[in-house]
């Protein structure tokens, strides 16, 4: 009986490893082609897997947790025509099936020739009993909250294998924070050297009393290394500017009310974005990128509107395709989904890749103002402060207003002091005056 093998795909911009974070299939389980098989974390971002085959899932290979080189077997899977001559015992030779190359979307290219298609074979019971698979348990998850499951995950713990201590809630079945820190205490305890003078490798620093020591990996780790090549390699200035929220505030309000938009939500940080695209457009040498290999400033056509957005796993930065090209109304829709999939955790490469400007809303965390570094590859990041009632003097007279602070960092080396501040200047005029957005589009 043939047993084909999948492989890790090759998940693109340079990645070489994923973990997984779980399976959704288990030994004996039937399988089709393009359903999801299990989850992986890359580097860029969480994402569901499938798999390019019909058949009987036979082995799972790597275990929960487990950290997988592009290219290695994940799982095998008995084909179901094999499945079907092998039951009917009529010594018919196996099928061949054509091997692919494996990508993270789709089946990449073709091998040479058209792909033959799959013969079906009326599927026939099998002459006698098979000893079953392991069963890997796929409902029968360890009970924990969020947060102590993401301190495990962190602490490299599985869950499965943490004795309850019997003091949460429902006793003996929910695993609690003190389980997990528990748990890794003796882990440690476990991987010391046993002794002086015996020849070990050099542990690394170990945790004092009330610490907690958390591997840097994934999301978290890229993000890292992104910030500091960010910060040493661009050049960066910002520049800040207080902003009259008052007329857009209003906006807002009105706009909910009455339902012009339709279903399409609206929120302060839709108008800003639609007031610093408006500005971006005015000012398209802003929307550009440094070639450093080749000294070259690379203009770009369209406006990948990219949305920094804080996770459970770290900071990524999916992007709005095209987002200067869409009404207020697809705009608003296309901001609420991005946000969305990207705090679930399901942002795919695909949404990772192209940005060409990005947005942080520090506001949404009562923050007024910062410095934003650069997200690599692009040449300016606009911060959206709190909005606040503050004494403003409008119309010539003292009154309290509805008041934001921007703030703009863009990379020195192609975008100069007059070029950032009238991008950041005409944002701020279209959030003050919001008509413009009719008036300039």
């Amino acid at each position: 009986m043939s047993v084909l093998t999948f492989k890790l795909p090759d998940v693109g911009e340079g990645l070489v490893e994923a973990e997984i974070l779980a399976w959704h299939v288990a030994p004996g389980d039937t399988v089709t082609d393009g359903q999801p098989i299990c989850e992986i974390e890359t580097a860029k971002a969480a994402v569901e897997l499938p798999v390019p085959y019909d058949g009987v899932v036979a082995e799972i290979l790597h275990p929960v947790g487990a950290t997988v080189e592009v290219g290695a077997p994940i799982i095998s899977i008995t084909p179901s025509a094999a499945r079907a001559d092998a039951g009917a015992g009529d010594g018919a030779g196996e099928a061949a099936v054509p091997e692919r190359q494996e990508v993270l979307v789709g089946y990449g290219p073709r091998t040479d020739g058209p792909e033959p298609r799959r013969r079906r074979v009326p599927r026939a019971a099998p002459a006698g009993p098979t000893p079953a698979p392991p069963a890997v348990a796929r409902d029968s998850r360890p009970l924990a909250k969020p947060p102590v499951r993401k301190l495990a995950k962190e602490l490299g713990l599985d869950l499965s294998l943490v004795p309850r201590s019997g003091t949460g809630p429902g006793h003996d079945e929910v695993i609690t924070r003190e389980d997990v820190l528990a748990a890794a205490a003796r882990l440690r305890e476990a991987e010391a050297p046993a002794g002086p003078g015996q020849d070990t490798a050099p542990a690394g620093p170990e945790a004092l009393p009330g610490e907690v020591r958390i591997p840097v990996r994934g999301v978290r780790r890229a993000t890292a290394q992104a910030m500091v090549a960010s910060a040493f390699t661009a050049p960066h200035v910002t520049e800040f500017l207080d902003v009259d929220m008052t007329r857009t505030m209003k906006l807002v309000r009105r706009l909910k009310k009455s339902g012009e938009l339709g279903d399409a939500p609206v929120s302060p940080l839709l108008m800003v974005a639609a007031a610093y695209l408006t500005a971006v457009r005015r000012h398209p040498a802003i929307n550009a990128s440094w070639d450093e290999a080749n000294q070259e400033i690379v203009l770009k056509e369209r406006i990948n509107l990219g949305i920094a957005a804080a996770t459970a796993r770290g900071l990524v930065v999916p992007n709005i395709k095209g987002a200067d090209r869409l009404p207020l109304p697809a705009l608003a829709v296309a901001l609420r989904d991005l946000v969305a999939t990207a705090r679930s955790g399901r942002s795919t490469p695909a949404d990772l890749r192209g940005g060409t400007t990005t947005i942080t809303n520090i506001g949404a965390l009562g923050v007024d103002t910062g410095t934003p570094l650069l997200n690599p590859g692009e040449a300016a990041i606009l911060a959206f402060g709190a909005t606040r009632p503050r004494p403003w003097v409008h119309k010539g007279a003292l009154a309290v207003r509805e008041v934001s602070t921007l703030a703009i960092s863009f990379d020195h080396r192609l975008v100069d002091g007059e070029l950032g501040s009238r991008v950041l200047a005409d944002t701020a005029a279209v959030l003050e005056h919001p008509r413009r957005l009719m008036l300039w589009r």
